[in-house]
């Protein structure tokens, strides 16, 4: 005997097929009962556990749409964590990168005058030392004019010799 409750449908089928016609009432027919209610019986045996296999079937595919479901977003809020993270890490570098670049400008920009105010003061000292130099110079020639005249002078006034 069949138990799959296709098949008892099937066989229900094929005996409402096969029947015999009632006279001028063709859509009645005349079924062995026994037969019939044999079916229905095991019909009714089979379907519970083909409904709870269903049943089942059904709960499992909830169970895997559900932890599917689960796992995409938990991957998802990891996904956005993450980029959430890069995000933040790319402003921080961006962020640091502009720092750097204001305190490199600072610098140079300080090191340009602190070099102005060197080569400032230098050419200062320069045009001190040239003057003091210049003085100098003048004072030396002066010096060196007099002591001349004082040789000049000297040798003028050096007795002469006379022949003896």
């Amino acid at each position: 005997m069949p138990s799959d409750a296709e098949e008892l449908v099937d066989q229900l089928y094929d005996m409402v097929q096969k029947a015999f016609a009632l006279p001028f009432g063709q859509d009645k027919c005349i079924l062995d009962r026994d037969k019939v209610l044999g079916i229905i019986d095991e019909l009714r045996a089979t379907l519970p556990g083909d409904i709870k296999a269903a049943r089942q079937i059904v709960q499992n595919r909830n169970d895997v749409l559900a932890s599917a479901k689960r796992e995409a977003d938990d991957t998802k809020r990891q996904a956005e964590e993450h980029a959430r993270r890069v995000t933040s890490q790319e402003e921080i570098l961006q962020n640091a990168r502009r720092k750097a670049a204001d305190i490199v400008y600072t610098a140079e920009t300080k090191t340009v005058e602190m070099q102005k105010m060197a080569l400032s003061y230098l050419d200062e000292e320069l045009r001190k030392a040239e003057e003091t130099i210049s003085v100098s110079l003048g004072e030396l020639r002066k010096t060196r004019a007099e002591f001349r005249s004082a040789v000049n002078h000297a040798e003028k006034a050096k007795p002469k010799q006379t022949e003896s």
